[in-house]
């Protein structure tokens, strides 16, 4: 593919035309293209998307880029086109040295793309240099003597150009005595030689000056010239020679200093001091071979002088020449060849492009993150490189094409789990000992919006005082999200749900921010125990992420009410009327105070204590209870209204109270004791419902044995009523006493059947008797029935 500013400049250095090839291989996805060297810059190299198969634009679209160590900064690439063009001129000889096939490999990568090609740009030499020799004029002296036939070897000339471009034959000045003689060597060596063609008179021509040549194959050719002065001596007339025209060797490039290489040798056939030779490095050996190695000037023997470095240069050609003592001297010239064998003695180089320094944790398997080319500077064996990633990561190599690899990903992902990658590279050679190195390249893990805010628990439990004040701190709730930036920042809201049938936004308040959650109203906890709420954290990645714990709230109570009296009920709104029998003994249950309090717990735990008594060692009071009982036995000397101020605490911190009044009158007849309490209930209101449930239950009750009584009464009269004669027939009767609350029946004996007041209950109000009687025939069964007897005769 040729485009024309390369052939303008082609054209300027006097080329009719030239011929680029490209060579387009779309198998495997390698493509190859060939340019002269020395290009313009902006010159067309060819269309790599065209010749890819892409449309225009795609690259640009999918990212493509051109990733290569060595065609930078020679060779860019336009994305939008698709065109690669020259970026910097290029010279194959500074490029590539005397390689004759120079090429620049590349790659073109497709980012988030397995996808990727390969490359190679081919530069072709141009005959841009002339041949240079290294002195512009070469002196040899020649005795007139030396018979024809005789040759004379002459500097050679450098020609940076390779193949055809190089130095391909030399010319010298047409003269009678002297002709050239051109002979291929090894290496592609061209030796050029003076032959003697007819013997020198010194006396007819003391000297020559000739022009020696030399032309390359370039289209068009090139030259370069030196002048060969030749002075004809006199008398010596025997040069020495060297045993061999070309002496090799060949040498490790690890070779110490000072080691032997080879060893020159020539002999003279003269004798005397004509035969006695010196040996010397040609004028003509470069300065750097004059660096690396040393000729003994007796011996001949060359030695190693410098660091042999085969990377640098893999042979040297050094001129020496052998001179004997005669007058004038006559030196004899040879050629050394001198080949460095490659060591391993260089350590394989890894260079890494990164396509990327992010991968998303969310990047399917495949994907390409870096261009990884290992090479190594040593040939053969030692020039193999291996090369590996260190294992136990989601990364592998995958082997491209020669010594390149890509470095895809091998896994999944995650950023929290790890964010930085540091991947280390061994590259290792095939050498004996191996040599290795390594490099570390860091790829981050970028973040997406994968995980939930999380609780440290599903569920809490707050407790709340009541009587709180509205605005009261609650809770924190603290949800944490290990995504980054904007996919970390948590906010917190209420789900909606009912409390008592309103709304959760009626009774707390949450702060969107810090999940701060504070109290709209004060709690009663006689009016609302517990309740459940649903914290939600939701985070601000997209789409958004969220989670939800439940807070059971539990209000705490207070010591905020006083004991309420229950019963008895006061009369005057503190004061209570009981009557206490005056025959009651110690321990006689008077009442008992019922006392309720809407706290619970401690706070709702009553104590009774009397506050304040008519007299103290009369009347006691159960501390837990309630019941007020007699102390001792009422006596005569008793005062018959008693008034009892009785105080009930409960046990919160501090402690409410509330105190009632009874009023207690001690009295003779229980009989009116029951009518004067029936007159107590005055008020309907003063009733409670404990108050109203053992009223009906008693009532129930009374209800219920009067039933029985009638019933046992008719069984028993249905038996008798044809006995008409049981009252008249001897009967015991029996006196009911009562005695410390325990009654007991004694016989009484009648006195008198016929008293008007037989059969009737005689009633002592002193003692407490009751008088029955019991008929013999139900004596005899085993029913006692209450009978009706004649009381006796009291003449009080």
């Amino acid at each position: 593919m040729a485009n024309v500013q390369g052939k303008k400049a082609l054209q300027s250095l006097g080329l009719p035309f030239i011929v680029i090839i490209c060579a387009l291989n779309v198998v495997f996805g390698q493509i190859r293209y060939s340019i002269p060297e020395e290009m313009e810059r902006g010159s067309i190299i060819g269309n790599v998307a065209e010749d890819l198969g892409l449309k225009t634009g795609t690259l640009l679209a999918r990212r493509g880029r051109l990733v290569s160590g060595r065609i930078e900064p020679y060779a860019e690439l336009n994305l939008e086109s698709g065109v690669l063009f020259v970026n910097e001129r290029m010279d194959r000889e500074q490029i590539c040295g005397s390689i004759s096939i120079c090429t620049l490999s590349f790659q073109i990568v497709i980012e988030n793309s397995p996808e990727m090609y390969r490359g190679e740009l081919e530069i072709v030499d141009i005959n841009d240099n002339s041949p240079i020799f290294p002195q512009s004029t070469v002196a040899l002296k020649i005795v007139e003597n030396i018979a024809p036939g005789s040759r004379f070897p002459l500097e050679s000339a450098l020609d940076p150009d390779v193949g055809t471009n190089a130095v391909t034959t030399y010319l010298i000045s047409p003269n009678e005595h002297f002709s050239l003689k051109v002979e291929n060597a090894e290496e592609g060596i061209k030796i050029a030689e003076l032959l003697l063609e007819k013997s020198l008179d010194r006396e007819r021509q003391a000297s020559f000056q000739l022009v020696l040549t030399a032309v390359d194959g370039g289209i068009p050719r090139k030259s370069g010239t030196t002048q060969v002065v030749i002075t004809v001596l006199d008398s010596n007339d025997n040069a020495p020679i060297f045993d061999r025209k070309i002496y090799k060797a060949s040498l490790p490039e690890n070779t110490s200093k000072g080691s032997p290489v080879v060893t020159v040798h020539a002999s003279n056939a003269d004798e005397g001091l004509n035969a006695e030779i010196t040996y010397y490095f040609s004028n003509r050996a470069s300065k750097k071979v004059q660096e690396l190695f040393r000729l003994e000037p007796r011996t001949g023997e060359i030695r190693v002088l410098g660091d042999l470095d085969f990377e640098e240069a893999n042979s040297y050609t050094v001129d020496v020449q052998a001179v004997d003592r005669g007058s004038p001297a006559i030196a004899g010239h040879s050629k050394v060849l001198i080949r460095i064998t490659d060591v391993n003695d260089n350590d394989p180089e890894i260079e890494v492009d990164l396509v990327t320094t992010k991968v998303t944790e969310t990047a399917v398997r495949g994907t390409v993150v870096a261009v990884i080319n290992v090479h190594d500077r040593d040939s053969g064996v030692n020039g193999e490189v291996h090369c590996k990633i260190a294992p136990h990561i989601p990364f592998k190599l995958q082997a491209s094409s020669g010594d390149h690899y890509k470095l895809i990903t091998s896994d999944s992902l995650d950023r929290e789990n790890t964010a930085l990658y540091n991947i280390a590279i061994f590259a290792w050679d095939s050498g004996s000992p191996p040599r290795s190195t390594n490099k570390t390249i860091q790829i981050w893990v970028s973040d997406v919006n994968d995980n939930a805010p999380r609780f440290a628990q599903s569920s809490y439990t707050v407790y709340v005082m009541e009587n709180n004040a509205p605005g009261a701190f609650i809770f924190a709730a603290a949800a944490v999200d290990p995504d980054l930036d904007q996919n970390s920042y948590v906010s917190y809201s209420f789900v909606e749900s009912l409390i008592q049938d309103l709304p959760v936004s009626r009774y707390l308040n949450i702060n969107s921010v810090n999940g701060t959650i504070y109290a709209l109203r004060s709690f009663d906890y006689e009016n609302i125990k517990t309740f459940q709420v649903y914290v939600q954290a939701r985070d601000a990645g997209v789409p958004p992420l969220s989670s939800t714990a439940t807070m059971n709230v539990i209000i705490l109570d207070q010591n905020d009410n006083a004991p309420v009296i229950v019963s008895p009920s006061a009369e005057s709104g503190s004061a209570a009327v009981e009557f206490v029998p005056h025959s009651v003994g110690q321990g006689y249950l008077v009442t008992k105070i019922m006392a309720t309090d809407a706290d619970s717990g401690q706070n709702a735990r009553l104590s009774y204590q009397v506050q304040r008594s008519t007299d103290p060692s009369l009347f006691n009071i159960g501390q837990s209870s309630g019941e007020i009982r007699t102390a001792r036995n009422i006596l005569e000397s008793d005062a018959t209204a008693q008034t009892l101020v009785i105080v009930m605490k409960d046990n919160g911190q501090p402690s409410f109270s509330s105190t009632i009044t009874i009023l207690l009158t001690v009295t003779d007849n229980i009989t009116e004791r029951s009518i004067e309490n029936s007159n107590f209930v005055a008020k309907p209101e003063d009733f409670s419902d404990l108050n109203l449930y053992l009223i009906v239950t008693f009532g129930c009750t009374s209800a219920l044995f009067l039933v029985t009584i009638i019933l046992l009464i008719g069984i028993k009269c249905n038996v008798n009523r044809n006995v008409g004669q049981a009252y008249n027939s001897p009967s015991c009767c029996y006196r009911l006493e009562n005695s410390n609350n325990n009654f007991h029946l004694r016989p009484q004996v009648k006195e008198s059947i016929n008293d008007s007041r037989a059969n009737s209950l005689v009633y002592v109000p002193e003692n407490r008797h009751y008088s029955v009687c019991l008929s013999p025939k139900s004596a005899k069964t085993d029913f006692l029935f209450l009978k009706p007897c004649n009381p006796p005769i009291s003449h009080a």
